[in-house]
């Protein structure tokens, strides 16, 4: 299982949220490529980086430090916030973002969705964040009717390969996630699944890898300390080659 340390970018900052809330936002990393360098140190092989600013305005926002970290940093990144158009995509790709994750632009506009997932295969990932199992859009802060489930196979449908599933209302809590909804997506899709959010400790990545999930985005929990991104990826590549047989 991949662990992907993620960065949530604000104002050209590392912040991180409660429950999706930009009220109770916390400012954990005033230096993202020296954040992001130290992801790489501890052997991360992907950052999960999140215009947060992007994501409530719909254009991105810190594109400077986005380009700063994949050229300086020299790890894949797969990138969120702000992605609305093909245009921006081509963009995003050329400049050496290795996946581009789309959000409200998927559950608004299908036919781009497909469009971006039949051009770039695996570079294209759809995030699916809900509330009640239902999907929120604009950077949560406007929950649809849509449930997560039925979201998910309508965009397995048109291509995606791979959805990053957050459930808002463990985000930023440390109480750890949602394993109902992540267990009912995985078993709703052939998609490679990225579970987000509650990630308190490395037990909670131990139980998700035997879920038999791709990967797992793991936030505030670096941040406090309560989880050792060097010890998560260590734990997460021993339980990898022990279910491969090696």
């Amino acid at each position: 299982m991949i662990i992907f340390p993620a960065m949530d970018l604000r104002d050209g900052k590392c912040v991180r949220l409660y429950q999706g809330k930009f009220d109770a936002l916390e400012v954990v990393g005033e230096n993202p490529i020296e954040v992001a360098m130290s992801f790489k140190k501890a052997g991360a092989e992907y950052i999960h980086l999140v215009d947060l600013d992007g994501a409530l305005n719909g254009t991105i926002k810190n594109l400077e430090i986005i380009l700063k970290v994949i050229k300086e940093v020299n790890i894949p990144v797969e990138l969120g916030g702000g992605i609305r158009d093909i245009k921006t995509v081509d963009a995003l790709i050329k400049a050496g973002v290795s996946r581009v994750i789309l959000g409200t632009a998927a559950l608004k506009d299908k036919k781009f969705v497909a469009e971006a997932a039949e051009k770039y295969g695996d570079k294209i990932a759809v995030g699916i964040d809900a509330k009640d199992e239902k999907v929120a859009v604009n950077g949560w802060t406007n929950i649809s009717d849509v449930n997560y489930i039925d979201f998910a196979k309508e965009i397995e449908a048109i291509g995606v390969k791979t959805i990053i599933f957050t459930d808002i209302s463990k985000d930023g809590t440390l109480m750890g996630p949602n394993l109902v909804q992540l267990q009912k997506i995985n078993d709703s899709v052939s998609c490679n699944i990225i579970a987000s959010g509650g990630i308190k400790e490395l037990e909670d990545l131990r139980v998700i890898n035997k879920m038999g999930i791709y990967g797992t985005i793991v936030g505030k929990a670096i941040y406090s300390g309560n989880v050792d991104l060097k010890e998560a990826i260590a734990a997460g590549s021993q339980i990898i080659e022990k279910k491969q047989g090696l």
